[in-house]
């Protein structure tokens, strides 16, 4: 059984797979809804699956980039569901796990590039390859000029996140577009069932100590 929780922008997302390996979400995308709603899925969850935190196996947390506020609520979420607790935390990159979301859908690009609105003039950015088992780093995490990202999306490509909105409709036009909506908890279960710990996307954290990746505007890339 895994927990997965995925709070970086306004999505906020609680995903559960339970031993006959169905995954069980719960959903909303609303500015501001983490405090809220974050523990109220995971009630709903495990009163419907009918599972306890001593029955799960791992927890996933979307580490960023993203939202500040939103990856502190998640953050605070897991410290206190694993106090006490011998279940393991891994931290998966948040661009990532947007690749992973389209990548389970069977996509024919060659590229994803996974983006958030980082406000101003900035994306976070992250290129992926396709490879037949799964998704390669082409690039690192970093806070990039719209117009360098835009340089960077080929015709055929895919683009998915948040920071779609920001980019040129010229530039999408011959691109595979995929908004928001994609954003989702689950990704982060397939991408650990599929990469395994091993993964350079997946790290494991102290509970006690994890503290999510920000990036701030000063990393940005001039």
């Amino acid at each position: 059984m895994l927990l997965a929780f995925e709070t970086a922008t306004n999505v906020c997302s609680v995903a559960f797979k339970d031993d006959g390996g169905q995954i069980h979400e719960k959903r909303i995308e609303k500015r501001g809804a983490h405090s809220e709603q974050l523990f109220l899925f995971l009630e709903e969850l495990m009163k419907e699956q009918g599972f306890a935190v001593s029955d799960l196996k791992a927890v996933l947390v979307s580490e960023g980039p993203g939202s500040y506020t939103g990856l502190r609520i998640s953050a605070s979420a897991v410290k206190g569901l694993l106090f006490g607790t011998e279940i393991p935390l891994y931290a998966i990159n948040t661009l990532a796990g947007f690749a992973q979301s389209v990548f389970d859908q069977g996509i024919k690009s060659e590229t994803i590039h996974s983006v958030i609105d980082a406000r101003r003039v900035h994306l976070y950015h992250q290129a992926f390859a396709v490879e037949e088992d799964g998704l390669q780093a082409e690039t690192e995490v970093e806070i990039k000029p719209i117009e360098q990202v835009q340089e960077m999306i080929k015709p055929g490509d895919t683009v998915v996140g948040t920071g779609t909105k920001r980019i040129d409709e010229e530039v999408l036009k011959n691109a595979s577009v995929f908004g928001p909506e994609q954003i989702t908890a689950r990704a982060l279960i397939t991408l650990y069932n599929n990469s395994g710990q091993g993964s350079p996307f997946i790290t494991r954290a102290d509970p006690e100590s994890y503290d999510p990746k920000y990036y701030t505007s000063r990393q940005a890339k001039k």
